[in-house]
């Protein structure tokens, strides 16, 4: 009976964990489409649009299982969660956008605010998690970080949307704009329960859990915002996105929870994971000199993702 309780046990949390992923991909979605059309409303931009508002709505998920995560006393998620997402963002996200889109040319010079900050906030990352803690001066460091780019990308947006083309805002805008939020917090709770359940149903470290299945699980309204943008050819959205959600990543995900208490590190972020990430960080500044993306680089990026899904699960 104990084998079966624990397979019934094991089998129900498994449910839960799908189920709360679900509702937390599902309310950032219902976020996203509302914020999106009440940022049309008022004139901003397509790219600026992805870079801000899609950008951080679509990275919600990762805030909110952080936040989830120091409640759940699995706080070494959040570190993973934020690295093993911006991975996933650039080499999987960015990578099948490209493939799919062919070459994704940039109407804007990204060159200009979002690639610099992009890589500021990819090394500002490594050297606060260099002592292996994160201080509430750090963390506000972080906070100040995605305060201003958020207000300078919104100022410095030069396409802003005629009055005469922009939509109405919507009762039915806001409403989903709230169930959003609501689906966020509740599904980002139950998802860190359960995945802390299997983490120690199974011994594995929250580090590593964070690192795969929380980062890629909440990554997923970044792929599926990505790709549809693409083929409805709005690929500039679709870069403005993977950018956004990446600089909210590093300086938002890492900087909030630790108002809510400690946050655990494992050394062996510094040791591969993190400088994966500063390097794939750097390789995608390199290609957007060019101002696009090219479908083969696009299969180059997904490459080095296959790469870094072997080395992380041999850590199993």
């Amino acid at each position: 009976m104990g084998v079966q309780y624990c397979s019934m046990e094991i089998l129900l949390n498994g449910v839960i964990l799908i189920v709360s992923l679900a509702a937390l991909l599902k309310g950032a979605d219902f976020f996203v489409e509302a914020a999106q059309r009440i940022g049309l409303s008022i004139g901003i931009s397509p790219f600026v649009i992805g870079a801000t508002i899609v950008g951080f709505g679509t990275s919600l998920p990762e805030l909110a299982s952080s936040v989830a995560a120091v409640y759940a006393g699995a706080s070494e998620m959040i570190v993973g969660n934020a690295i093993g997402s911006n991975v996933f963002n650039i080499a999987a996200s960015l990578a099948l956008v490209a493939i799919v889109a062919g070459n994704v040319r940039f109407e804007k010079n990204i060159m200009n605010n979002d690639i610099p900050m992009l890589v500021l906030s990819a090394f500002l990352m490594y050297f606060i998690l260099y002592d292996l803690d994160i201080s509430i001066f750090e963390a506000l460091i972080l906070v100040a970080g995605v305060t201003i780019f958020l207000l300078y990308t919104l100022q410095d947006d030069e396409d802003k949307i005629a009055k005469s083309e922009r939509p109405k805002m919507r009762t039915r805008d806001i409403g989903l704009f709230l169930l959003g939020i609501v689906m966020v917090y509740f599904g980002a709770e139950y998802t860190i329960d359960s995945a802390v359940y299997f983490a120690r149903a199974f011994h594995v470290s929250h580090h590593l859990i964070g690192l795969t299945v929380i980062a890629f699980g909440t990554s997923l309204p970044e792929l599926v915002v990505s790709l549809a943008a693409a083929r409805t050819g709005s690929a500039s959205m679709a870069v403005g996105n993977v950018m956004g959600s990446n600089i909210f990543n590093s300086f938002a995900v890492l900087g909030f929870p630790r108002f809510f208490g400690d946050i655990k590190i494992n050394p062996e972020v510094l040791q591969f994971s993190l400088p994966f990430m500063i390097a794939l960080t750097l390789l995608l500044a390199i290609i957007s000199i060019t101002q696009r993306i090219t479908r083969w680089e696009g299969w180059l990026m997904l490459l080095f993702f296959a790469f870094y899904l072997v080395e992380v699960l041999k850590s199993i």
